[in-house]
């Protein structure tokens, strides 16, 4: 009945001829959402460096009338859009950054931007979509603003920059955003955003209530033991046997504690750094590595019992060991009833039997700081070619890494909808 309501509601919102003309406004929006895409996808910037990218983005969403704000979080842009009528305020997200990563595509438009990233020469590649999550949104906002007279409320337009985490040592991102205010004057009711997947068929849409994408932690564990001649152990403590043990222990977190009929949980030593001689017992050793959570009362035990067990441990071989965290992201957490409403829009925009319910990921998305202020839904759009279904997708974040455009018009007509949906009904 629920659905029934709001299809109703929302054609009300249009008569025969606005319907049509709202649906060749999408026909005609798909050439420039591509050349848009293009555009990006060859002039790649890396967090906190995305400084012609916004320049672009801000002249389009002035050339539509919409004001503009730019600098937000370094190189953030975020357009305001008022419709006819007072109401809600809905916010739509794009992540504007690209990847140091070198492109193997053999594309016309691929990138050929080089940098040196951490001392290292690389390349620069969207290797994660956030080419096309701009472009979408720009699209949203060409349409959206030729109907605003249809608008009840405000639109917010949020291009966020630095996604994939700002540089060592810099703030960025979504939670420098919200820092500097992007969802108040005016306060934002609720926040949508999507995120392209080469390993999702075009033309499907993925979401799931509740925790969706992981919280992402980077610890660091510093063991110190005694140096010692590599031939005398007993004359010494040998941090690095210690490191082992401490491996070997935090894995029983996740084996023999956590709750994983609940939801996921992982514990990854990514980096171990000890020694300078293959007859020297050092005398430290360090551990860098990743947990990734879904649940909040499951990451606050994993890291209680991090800690307990990494002093335990180290304790008793005779050293020591400290461990510290640093939030990367929160957990992209799908507001349940925000869900349920929006649930409708998805299925009529894309055909329910194309929009499908989807296991939590570990990955992690710093979406989810926008979601511990506001109300918000994150999911996912097909963009993997029938033709690459058979052989399988390249993962995100590889310099294989390959979009199939035609899956972007239906970001463009998703997002449209579920704005005119939440604020006019």
């Amino acid at each position: 009945m629920k659905y029934i309501l709001l299809v109703f509601i929302f054609f009300g919102t249009f008569t025969t001829n606005s319907q049509n003309n709202l649906n060749q406004q999408f026909i005609d929006i798909e050439k420039k959402v591509i050349e848009w895409r293009r555009h990006f996808h060859q002039n790649p910037e890396l967090s906190n460096q995305e400084f012609k990218t916004a320049e672009k983005i801000a002249e389009h969403l002035r050339l539509l009338g919409i004001e503009v704000q730019t600098g937000v979080a370094i190189t953030g842009v975020v357009g305001l859009l008022k419709g006819e009528k007072p109401g809600k305020v809905i916010a739509l997200r794009a992540d504007i950054d690209a990847l140091p990563v070198t492109e193997r595509n053999d594309l016309p438009f691929k990138s050929t931007v080089k940098t040196t990233f951490l001392n290292t020469e690389t390349g620069v590649m969207h290797a994660c979509g956030h080419d096309t999550h701009i472009a979408i949104l720009m699209g949203v906002a060409e349409i959206l603003s030729k109907n605003k007279d249809k608008i009840k409320g405000t639109v917010k337009f949020i291009f966020q920059p630095a996604e994939e985490g700002p540089p060592p040592g810099e703030e960025g991102g979504a939670k420098l955003m919200i820092k500097e205010g992007v969802l108040e004057n005016p306060k934002v009711d609720a926040i949508f955003g999507l995120h392209i997947n080469a390993g999702t068929p075009v033309g499907i849409l993925k979401y799931k209530k509740g925790g969706i994408m992981a919280s992402v932690e980077r610890f660091v564990i510093d063991v110190k033991g005694k140096q010692t001649h590599g031939s005398q152990p007993w004359s010494g403590v040998d941090p690095i046997l210690i490191s082992a043990k401490i491996i070997d222990g935090l894995q029983t977190i996740i084996s023999r504690e956590a709750k994983l009929t609940n939801e996921a949980a992982v514990i990854t030593v990514g980096k171990i750094t000890a020694g300078t001689r293959f007859n020297i017992i050092p005398e430290a050793a360090q551990l860098i590595g990743t947990v990734r959570t879904l649940d909040i009362e499951m990451r606050s035990m994993i890291e209680r019992r991090m800690k307990e067990m990494t002093e335990t441990i180290a304790k008793a071989y005779g050293g020591e060991a400290t461990i510290s965290f640093r939030n990367q992201t929160s957990i992209t957490y799908n507001d349940p009833d925000l869900s349920d409403k929006i649930l409708p829009t998805l299925k009529r925009v894309a055909g329910e039997e194309n929009v499908k319910t989807m296991k939590a990921t570990t990955g992690g998305e710093d979406f989810s700081y926008f979601q511990e202020v506001v109300p918000g839904l994150y999911f996912f759009l097909g963009g993997m070619s029938p033709n690459q279904e058979s052989k399988g997708a390249f993962p995100h974040h590889t310099p294989d890494f390959m979009i199939d455009e035609s899956g972007m018009l239906l970001g463009v007509k998703t997002l449209t909808n579920i704005t005119f949906d939440y604020l006019n009904n």
